[in-house]
């Protein structure tokens, strides 16, 4: 997903200089004068940009706070931000100017006298907001942490998602790692995915796919006694006659209240994958 810059043209350099350095940085930005052609239709264009962006920086200069567009296009994403409860306007201090009163609480981007530091707050914040690989699940009393990751063992290609279950009402946490392996044609498309640059959409895919799946079964209930890793077996899904073997496994970390505990891995796997699947759909809008 991308990231929208928001900007009056009068800084249009300053920009162009902002913008070259996230690509180089693989940052996928979304500019006007970058994006649309003779033709298209400007509104529709930068609404669909705007309502799929993984963020908006937005560039605060005396232009860009009296620009009719600039605060349209933060309307929009200000109203993200209150839906989706994270993350979504990024401010640019390009100069000194009345930056706007719902901007004001936000830490911003320093660009008056020094690029570089800019620059680096810039990134910092933008890793928060873009990576759908990993994310919390924020519940009354507790929250899961969660991380995917894809690696390559021995030649074979493996996905692993990590979770990690947190609480203050009880003096332990909850791990759970879902490892998933491919048959020959899973990996024979896999790979051939990352030859031609689209292994991240086929990542997607998988981790869709395994929350479906999983949807349609009975979580097991597995009781977790001690320090030690307990297996909680396997779950097969396919993407096109192509099969994937998902193992589960789980333990407890902290202190050991004596008691047996349960962690529903299945469901929050299923909660995490949402999340991926909530973006995708963002984007496609």
């Amino acid at each position: 997903m991308p990231v929208f810059i928001c900007y009056s043209h009068s800084e249009k350099e300053f920009v162009d200089k902002l913008a070259v350095q996230l690509v180089l940085h693989k940052v996928n930005v979304w500019i006007d004068r970058w994006e649309i052609r003779a033709g298209d239709s400007l509104i529709a264009k930068i609404q669909h940009a705007v309502t799929g962006a993984s963020g908006l920086l937005v560039v605060l200069s005396k232009a860009s706070v009296e620009s009719e567009w600039c605060k349209k296009e933060l309307h929009v994403c200000l109203t993200r931000e209150l839906k989706e409860k994270r993350t979504v306007v990024i401010p640019v201090l390009y100069e000194d100017c009345d930056i706007p009163l719902f901007l004001r609480d936000k830490l911003y981007a320093d660009f008056r006298t020094n690029f570089a530091i800019g620059l680096q707050t810039v990134l910092e914040a933008i890793a928060d907001v873009s990576n759908e690989w990993q994310g919390r699940i924020e519940e009354p009393e507790w929250h899961t942490d969660w991380a995917i990751e894809w690696m390559k063992q021995e030649g074979s290609n493996f996905f692993r998602l990590t979770l990690l279950q947190q609480t203050t009402a009880v003096p332990y946490s909850l791990l759970g790692t879902v490892l998933i392996a491919c048959d020959f044609e899973a990996e024979e498309w896999y790979s051939e995915a990352e030859k031609n640059g689209t292994d991240e959409s086929a990542r997607r895919e998988i981790m869709l796919a395994l929350a479906d799946a999983l949807k349609e079964k009975n979580e097991p209930s597995v009781s977790i006694e001690n320090q030690m890793e307990v297996d909680c077996g396997d779950v097969s899904f396919c993407i096109d006659e192509k099969m994937f073997i998902a193992n589960f496994k789980t333990r407890r970390l902290g202190r050991d209240n004596g008691l047996a505990t349960v962690f529903h891995l299945a469901s929050q796997v299923v909660k995490a994958v949402e999340k991926i699947r909530e973006a995708t759909s963002s984007a496609e809008r």
